[in-house]
C-alpha cells in the first residue's frame, strides 16, 4: 500500500520513539546495579583482611636466658640461673612490668611469641623443640611466679649447649599450668619418637622424663 512521504516519515518517527522509550525503560535498572556491584564486592574482599592472627597461650614476662653447665639435672639445678635471670630483671624493671610475651606450649614445639608496645603479637618468634628440652620446673624460692626449662641450643658448628630460660608469670598457678603442660608436651613426644623408632622401644616414658619436674604444689 502507498503511502505519502509525510505519512511514512511520520510512522518512522512513531516507531523510532517506541523503541526509545523501549530502550530507555530497560536501561533504568542499570545504575542501581552498577552503583551496588563494586560495593558488594568491595566488603567481600576487604572484610577478611580487617581480620587479625589470634595466640593462645599464657601471657609472660621473659626474663631472658643464660648458659648452664653439667648434664644430670635435678631438683633444684634452676635455682642459680634464675637468681641471676630475676636480678638482671629487677635492676632494669619499672613498678608495673607488662607482658612481653606469650609461651604457647605444643606437643611438639613451644613458641614465644613476641609482644610489642601495645600487648600484640609480632612477627618475631622463638621456636623450642620439646625434645631438647632437659629439664622444666615451677618451683623457685626467689619467687613463686617463675617458670623455667633448660634447653639444649644447636650451634652452627654442631656443638651444644646448655641455656636456661625463665619467664615471670602472672601467678603461681599460671606457672604450675606452664609446668604441667610441658609434660604432657613431653609424653607425647616421647610416644611419637618411640613409635618411629628414635627411641628404644624398651624405654619408658618415666624413665626418659625422670629429669622433669612438676609442681603441682
Amino acid at each position: 500500500m502507498w503511502q505519502p512521504a509525510t505519512e511514512r516519515l511520520q510512522h518512522f518517527q512513531t516507531m523510532l520513539k517506541t523503541k526509545l522509550n523501549v530502550l530507555t525503560l530497560r536501561k533504568e535498572p542499570l545504575p542501581t546495579v552498577i552503583f551496588h556491584e563494586p560495593e558488594a564486592i568491595e566488603l567481600c574482599t576487604t572484610t577478611p583482611l580487617m581480620k587479625t592472627r589470634t595466640h593462645t597461650g599464657c601471657k609472660v614476662t621473659y626474663l631472658g636466658k643464660v648458659s648452664t653447665t653439667g648434664m644430670q639435672f635435678l631438683s633444684g639445678c634452676t635455682e642459680k640461673p634464675v637468681i641471676e635471670l630475676w636480678k638482671k630483671h629487677t635492676l632494669t624493671r619499672e613498678d608495673v612490668y607488662p607482658a612481653n610475651a606469650l609461651l604457647e606450649i605444643r606437643p611438639f614445639q613451644v613458641w614465644l611469641h613476641h609482644l610489642d608496645l601495645k600487648g600484640e603479637a609480632t612477627v618475631h618468634m622463638d621456636t623450642f623443640q620439646v625434645a631438647r628440652i632437659a629439664y622444666c620446673t615451677a618451683d623457685h624460692n626467689i619467687s613463686p611466679n617463675i617458670f623455667a626449662w633448660v634447653y639444649r641450643e644447636i650451634n652452627d658448628d654442631l656443638s651444644y649447649q646448655m641455656d636456661c630460660h625463665a619467664v615471670e608469670c602472672e601467678s603461681k598457678l599460671e606457672a604450675k599450668k606452664l609446668a604441667h603442660a610441658m609434660m604432657e608436651a613431653f609424653k607425647k613426644t616421647f610416644h611419637s619418637m618411640k613409635s618411629d623408632g628414635r627411641i628404644h622401644r624398651n624405654s619408658s616414658s618415666e624413665e626418659v622424663s625422670h629429669e622433669f619436674e612438676s609442681d603441682d604444689g
